[in-house]
């Protein structure tokens, strides 16, 4: 555990969900794979598109649509839908058909494990402070056991931009009822969620729990915090 600023007094404590709480890598890997198999079935013009290939075509998307960078769900549920169009489906149909290949990845990206560490940590703070979740991408607290813990849970798109965007700890904040330096945020990425919180007038913990470099991270603009190397440190901090 390193201090690089002081820690003021705390009233809440905000996570991020994807690498912070689980390992979300191969979550994605298999999760990916998966979706587009299954697109693939439902409709055979689409079989010959790999992961790789969405990926590419939703990267296209957002770059013509910048909005849609702030909600994933609504990024990759347009690319289905205009995929379906290019190959000669009627719009409205379109519509339908990325409806539900998006119920689909939404239940295959939530086969996720959470580790017992995870749970027995979260459990331990709930005690003390109300918990909320602030993340960048789909993972449903509710599907993966961890909505006992969470007071609620905030989703780039529904509920502002995505981080490093002050928005999301700015409600979380406002929805608390206390002001944004009493909130300490928890996360893996020095970008999205160090950067994020900081910048939005909160206290930032940077769980580094793969021994990165802070001061020579591609991702590294602004100093945590605090930073720790598990995630149960939090329990021997707070």
């Amino acid at each position: 555990m390193q201090f690089f600023r002081p820690l003021r007094p705390i009233a809440a404590l905000s996570f991020d969900l994807d690498d912070t709480l689980y390992d979300n890598e191969p979550v994605m890997h298999a999760c990916e794979q998966d979706a587009a198999a299954a697109l693939g079935r439902r409709y055979p013009q689409l079989a010959h598109l790999s992961s790789a290939d969405w990926a590419a075509r939703r990267h296209l998307r957002a770059q013509r649509e910048p909005a849609l960078q702030h909600d994933m769900t609504a990024l990759r549920g347009a690319t289905i839908a205009a995929e379906l169009v290019a190959h000669g489906m009627a719009e409205s149909e379109a519509e339908r058909g990325a409806q539900q290949g998006m119920a689909e990845f939404i239940r295959l990206r939530n086969r996720i494990r959470v580790p017992q560490e995870t749970l027995q940590v979260l459990a331990a703070l709930a005690e003390r402070w109300p918990l909320v979740a602030i993340s960048n991408g789909n993972a449903d607290p509710a599907l993966i056991g961890l909505a006992p813990y969470f007071q609620f849970c905030l989703r780039a798109g529904p509920d502002g931009r995505a981080k490093p965007y002050p928005d999301m700890f700015q409600l979380a904040a406002q929805r608390l009822d206390i002001r944004p330096e009493s909130l300490l945020h928890v996360g893996d990425h020095l970008q999205t969620d160090v950067q994020g919180a900081i910048h939005a007038g909160a206290q930032a913990c940077w769980l580094n729990d793969h021994q990165r470099q802070l001061r020579s991270d591609d991702h590294s603009r602004t100093l945590p915090t605090l930073e720790i190397r598990r995630l149960a440190s939090l329990c021997e901090l707070l």
